[in-house]
């Protein structure tokens, strides 16, 4: 090997290396539910130094604990279509970012819909999302959380996620579960958020992988989460680009409209610039919305 190929080798593994340090706690103790047995395996590939994971059969949360944790937690659901995971650049890079403000996170690692290793992989995402609140508010005390304090962020399609734990928490997605812990979130964080199936801004790839090619009305509705918020919907944070060729900027601003309607608090922030996937850093713009973030998190502390 070259000198330069074994120096890209080698900058690669301190990547993964460190976007392996927090700890991987799998969400389910006595089987995974709403699963098919299968020899489909769980692999990831990277793209610029960083991992896309595809085919997950066993989901995870991954939990990121800050040096002084504020009693505040937030699940990070990352997007990738419904088809894959951008597990660093949306997962575990927010978790670190977030651990700076004495915020505990955890990247969760949820499974993507797959006929051939799910029973209905309409709900297999929705499941994991709330078996990872339901698992965080259980241990709440002795990872020093407030149980009132669980917030959940997605992007893209993990916006999708989020949305559907935030506006669908009293549908209990695993009819298996029998505990009364709720899987209400006490806020969320949508980024560039897949929300609506309607088919004038769809994400179709997102619908696609997730209800089907000719999904029912109710389906689509149901999905849909701007037509399912409501006055208990809790509080929300939106961050979108305006020339969003991906996820149409509408997504976002239908939600807001509908959290509105419902008297939820709600804020948004639109750049005019920025397209779609730039994580945390949207280029077009020296404003960051990390820091629009932090200020929506203090505010939710005063009230």
């Amino acid at each position: 090997m070259t000198k330069n190929i074994l120096t890209v080798i080698f900058i690669l593994m301190i990547n993964i290396a460190s976007a392996q340090t927090g700890t991987e706690i799998p969400l389910y103790k006595n089987g995974v539910p709403n699963s098919i047995k299968s020899s489909i395996q769980e692999h990831f590939i990277l793209v610029g130094g960083t991992r896309r994971i595809y085919d997950v059969t066993d989901p995870t949360i991954t939990k990121f604990s800050p040096e002084k944790p504020n009693g505040t937690a937030i699940i990070i659901c990352p997007g990738g279509g419904y088809s894959r995971l951008s597990i660093d650049e949306e997962g575990v890079f927010v978790a670190q970012l977030l651990n700076q403000y004495g915020i505990t996170a955890f990247v969760l690692k949820y499974r993507l819909p797959n006929d051939t290793i799910m029973i209905d992989k309409s709900l297999a995402p929705l499941q994991d999302a709330q078996q990872a609140i339901r698992m965080i508010r259980a241990n709440a005390t002795a990872w020093g959380i407030s149980p009132n304090k669980i917030g959940i962020m997605g992007f893209s399609a993990g916006g999708h996620v989020a949305s559907s734990a935030a506006t669908h928490f009293n549908f209990i997605a695993d009819s298996t579960v029998k505990d009364t812990i709720s899987v209400r979130p006490d806020f969320a964080m949508l980024i560039y958020p897949v929300i609506s199936f309607e088919e004038d801004i769809k994400h179709t790839g997102s619908r696609n992988n997730l209800i089907g090619t000719h999904p029912s009305q109710q389906e689509m509705d149901f999905f849909s989460g701007e037509l399912q918020v409501t006055k208990n919907t809790p509080p929300v944070f939106l961050v979108h680009a305006g020339d969003d060729h991906t996820v149409p900027v509408e997504n976002s601003v239908r939600f807001y409209l509908a959290c509105q309607k419902n008297k939820v608090p709600a804020e948004m922030h639109i750049y005019p610039k920025g397209g779609h996937g730039f994580g945390l850093n949207n280029k077009t713009t020296a404003d960051k919305w990390t820091d629009r973030l932090m200020n929506w998190l203090k505010t939710l502390e005063d009230n």
